[in-house]
């Protein structure tokens, strides 16, 4: 099986602020790459490298076989790429926003008005497709911005962030459909700071921090990096949490996490029931009340929380502008 991405010691420099500081990635054909990190790792360059929009300070980068600074254009024939906001006119209908990418990918005026209307009826927008997409809700939005990256039935994508704000509901939706075009072949780089949906759809999993790759494998084989069980407490009261902390720590084979917000305490344990038992026991002597309590494997997040010191975050669209640009530039720059 051919690499379809592959990257070697990219790097981006912002002033002071290395964006990309040597990361190395590689992508299977067929296959779903999860870039997993915080806001400000450096997923989104990564992903504009890649895609002929930013061009490396160092390193190099291939996809489909295509260096993608020596050869920008050509790359562009073979991608699609659907940033964390949805990138499409909202003054046009949906069926008149996918037949403008169509013709400005060449299909001309027949297929572009055939593919239209075929990804309006794949993305269940076929009775949206002649409203205005200022009408049309997130979620819809964001299906016909994956539906525009798919127009030219591109053999790679590129997805940074496509579940970003959307409800439980579409989010799920949107993942059967990539589900889907990754049986039907596509090599897909998905970015992402949803450990579930690194964990759902990532037949490998490259975590970054600091535009550094800190760990790569499989969702199983990170979770056994970490190893153990975890013990997990939700108390009734917020006032219990340190005393909680205390109980569990007497028990744990590593650092307890207080997470304030949900009133919640976790930590790695072995010996399984009997430790979980215990820890019940010890709670009911002294008199806090337990609101949920559970003895789990790892998880992505608890990979994460081991890797970088803290849980991932979810980013404020409000405050990321470097992807607000992206979205206004990216269905120009890779259909010239």
């Amino acid at each position: 099986m051919s690499d379809v991405i592959t990257a070697e010691g990219l790097v981006k420099v912002y002033g002071e602020v290395r964006a990309l500081d040597g990361l190395d990635l590689t992508v299977p054909e067929g296959t779903v790459l999860g870039l997993l990190g915080p806001n400000g790792a450096g997923k989104t360059t990564a992903v504009r490298v890649l895609t002929t929009l930013l061009t490396p300070d160092a390193g190099t980068a291939t996809v489909a076989g295509l260096d993608v600074v020596r050869h920008p254009a050509q790359v562009r024939g073979q991608i699609g790429l659907s940033g964390q906001y949805a990138a499409v006119d909202e003054y046009l209908t949906g069926y008149e926003n996918l037949d403008m990418i169509g013709r400005l990918y060449g299909l001309g005026r027949s297929g572009s008005r055939s593919r239209a209307r075929e990804l309006l009826e794949r993305f269940s927008l076929s009775d949206a497709g002649d409203r205005p997409v200022k009408t049309y809700s997130g979620g819809m939005r964001r299906r016909l911005d994956l539906a525009g990256a798919l127009v030219a039935s591109p053999p790679v994508l590129f997805l940074d962030e496509p579940t970003t704000g959307l409800d439980p509901r579409s989010r799920t939706e949107m993942w059967e459909v990539i589900v889907e075009l990754v049986k039907a072949g596509t090599t897909l780089l998905l970015t992402t700071q949803y450990l579930e949906e690194a964990d759902r759809l990532a037949d490998c999993i490259v975590v970054i921090d600091h535009g550094r790759s800190i760990a790569e494998g499989t969702a199983d084989e990170l979770k056994a990096q970490v190893g153990g069980e975890r013990v997990e407490i939700v108390v009734a009261s917020g006032s219990d949490l340190l005393a909680t902390r205390d109980i569990l720590s007497e028990l744990a084979e590593g650092t307890v996490d207080i997470d304030d917000h949900k009133r919640r305490v976790t930590g790695p344990v072995s010996g399984g029931s009997s430790v979980f038992i215990e820890a019940l026991r010890r709670l009911d002597t002294a008199g806090i009340v337990v609101q949920d309590v559970a003895l789990r494997r790892p998880t992505l997040d608890d990979v994460f929380l081991s890797l970088t010191g803290h849980a991932a975050e979810i980013a404020d669209p409000a405050t990321d502008s470097d992807r607000s640009d992206q979205a206004t530039e990216s269905l120009a720059e890779v259909t010239r």
